[in-house]
């Protein structure tokens, strides 16, 4: 195998959360009378944890008088509906089983709240993957490599032949700032043109092409 220990990002990469988000959000903007926003609006905003996209999308962002407790509203509300519209992207299953079936050491590493990122993995992916590390006291969001780093330690990873698997810019920067080789998804929230701006190790437009990167088979 070229890589022994792949760490995922999840929403973008896994799942596609984007529509239970774009839920989540519009309820919140329902709740105080705001504009709805669109999926692309949402979808721009997505990558660095709930703080941010409510700062980017509320009005006066984290200026508004009550935006704490909306924030706080809003990741109750998501978190008790976040399972609605959400799917693996079509492939995703095959490749995980292909690699845990190849001894391929495996976690997923999200901005999400640790709670929620614990129960998506039971929820969609806990067959494959045990090891489930969100944003919590202690560690820091990506693109800090903490959760990162920490997805390593309790599996044991070897850094050097480690692959980071992710969506966006963030992405990029965690797998950079944890000295690790990256492959960036096209099928994510951000599009093929923008990551095609960032210095990944692979661009990967589908999933089977993962599991012929880390297993190097050819196949």
């Amino acid at each position: 195998m070229r890589y022994t220990t792949v760490i995922f990002d999840m929403d973008g990469t896994l799942l596609n959360t984007l529509d239970d988000l774009v839920d989540g959000v519009n309820h919140m903007m329902d709740q105080y009378g705001y504009p709805r926003k669109t999926r692309e609006e949402v979808r721009g905003a997505l990558g660095n944890g709930a703080r941010y996209l409510m700062s980017h999308l509320l009005p006066q962002g984290e200026d508004h008088p009550r935006f704490e407790q909306i924030l706080q509203e809003y990741g109750a509300y998501y978190q008790a509906h976040c399972q609605i519209k959400t799917r693996p992207y079509d492939g995703i299953p095959e490749v995980l089983k292909a690699l845990k079936e190849a001894g391929v050491k495996m976690a997923i590493v999200s901005n999400k709240g640790d709670g929620a990122v614990k129960e998506l993995n039971r929820q969609y992916f806990s067959q494959y993957i045990h090891t489930a590390v969100g944003e919590k006291p202690g560690i820091r969001r990506k693109p800090c490599p903490d959760s990162v780093l920490e997805a390593l330690r309790l599996l044991d990873g070897d850094l050097q032949k480690a692959l980071y698997v992710g969506d966006s810019e963030v992405d990029y920067e965690t797998a950079s700032n944890g000295k690790m080789a990256c492959a960036l998804v096209s099928w994510g929230f951000r599009d093929r043109s923008f990551l095609e701006n960032f210095s990944s190790d692979y661009l990967v437009d589908q999933p089977e092409e993962l599991r012929r990167i880390v297993l190097e088979d050819g196949k």
